[in-house]
């Protein structure tokens, strides 16, 4: 047996062995990939965000309309109403009060703009006399129908161009008329098909945080259907009002003057009722500046009624909200999703108020002048008894330097 040397095939050497090593990455170019695919992912979102940024728009609102209509729904399903049904039938009521709203509204208006047109030398006439009698100013009735007839000039031109653009007019009507049946589809699923949704969402919450999901769905149903009904209710009882008062002036259209003014006051946040009040008062100028003033007289005591009356008892359980807030959130809403954004923004921020006040812990408040808040009651106990204290307050032409002494001493 010869001893045969055994050939062995080496592997080749490391890197490391051979005296190699393979250059260091520099961490500030770690950081710069970060930063650079980052900047990368964000664009990226951006612009997909841009193209669907409409679409999540009408998701959310379709989102707050079927947390307003979850307890009318809810209330029908439990009288042996299927969801569906009960879904449809109230979005198609309201779709009919849209159109019926919107046939009232645009004629009346165009009608009552060229009556006042025509009427406004007259008018101005009666107000140039008055001016003249009282404080020596006289109106130039010439001016107002120049410029009248200039604005009646423009208005005609702008209708012309209108007319000539029937294709871009008919394109935003049928953009318009799209947008609100994707909202309405959205609506329609989320509140017929709600308990089914709710369980695909909890389905993705690991199971300690299911019920912290269900209480702040539960919450945003029951701010937003109370802020909708009690605004409801407002517009009714501001529409019967505007009624009487038109009915009684003898102020023509005082149904459709009503309905425009109940719903219009109380649905747009802030300068609703501004906006609401100028139709009517438009129209009863025409008939006469003393019915005008009349109303104007009847606008101002009512809306101190609400205020002071009968919202706080109204809204007292339903939107505890503090006005800044309300004021604050009505305007970022406002600037995000235009008036839709701006009527939606009060149930969101009583939603994010009352989901806060429960996740976020608060403490006790040291007492001092500064931060004790005296009821009305404690406010009328205080002045009763500082009169009992100064006693009657007599003449100082009769009392002298004897009231001036009493009054100090207390």
């Amino acid at each position: 047996m010869s001893d045969e040397p055994t050939t062995t095939t080496d592997a080749p050497a490391s890197p490391d062995e051979a005296g190699l090593r393979l250059p260091p990455w520099p961490w500030i170019w770690k950081l710069l990939g970060a930063i650079v695919a980052t900047a990368f992912a964000a664009l990226v979102f951006l612009a997909f965000f841009r193209k669907v940024r409409d679409l999540l728009i009408w998701a959310f609102i379709a989102l707050f309309a079927s947390f307003a209509l979850e307890p009318a729904v809810d209330w029908l399903a439990k009288r042996g109403w299927r969801r569906g049904l009960a879904t449809a039938l109230l979005l198609f009521g309201l779709a009919i009060l849209s159109v019926v709203m919107v046939a009232l509204m645009i004629p009346l208006l165009l009608e009552q703009i060229t009556a006042l047109i025509k009427a406004a030398p007259g008018i101005l006439e009666s107000v140039s006399t008055f001016t003249k009698r009282w404080f020596g100013i006289e109106v130039s009735v010439e001016t107002l129908t120049t410029q009248l007839t200039d604005a009646n000039s423009a208005v005609s031109t702008f209708g012309r161009d209108i007319a000539g653009n029937v294709f871009g007019v008919a394109s935003s009507v049928l953009g318009g008329i799209f947008k609100l049946l994707t909202i309405g589809l959205f609506t329609f699923y989320l509140t017929a098909d709600g308990p089914r949704f709710r369980r695909t969402i909890c389905s993705y919450v690991p199971r300690r945080h299911q019920d912290t999901v269900l209480w702040t769905w539960e919450v945003a149903i029951e701010k937003t259907g109370a802020y909708l009904y009690s605004r409801l209710l407002l517009a009714i009882i501001s529409g019967v009002a505007t009624f009487f008062v038109l009915t009684a002036l003898g102020v023509p259209f005082a149904v459709p003057l009503a309905v425009w003014m109940g719903l219009v006051s109380q649905f747009i946040p802030t300068i609703g009722t501004y906006i609401a009040m100028s139709l009517p008062l438009l129209v009863a100028v025409v008939q006469g500046p003393s019915d005008a003033l009349v109303l104007l007289i009847f606008f101002t005591a009512y809306q101190q009624l609400e205020n002071y009356i009968l919202s706080p008892r109204i809204t007292a359980k339903t939107m505890e909200l503090h006005p800044a807030l309300a004021f604050a959130f009505a305007i970022a809403g406002a600037s995000i999703a235009g008036i839709v954004g701006a009527f939606l923004a009060l149930p969101f921020a009583a939603i994010v108020q009352a989901v806060g006040s429960t996740f976020v812990h608060r403490h006790d408040v040291t007492e001092s002048d500064l931060t004790r808040v005296r009821t009305p009651e404690e406010s009328r106990q205080i002045r009763e008894r500082r009169k009992r204290v100064r006693g009657p307050r007599p003449w100082r032409s009769h009392g002298g330097d004897d009231a001036d002494d009493r009054d100090a001493g207390s």
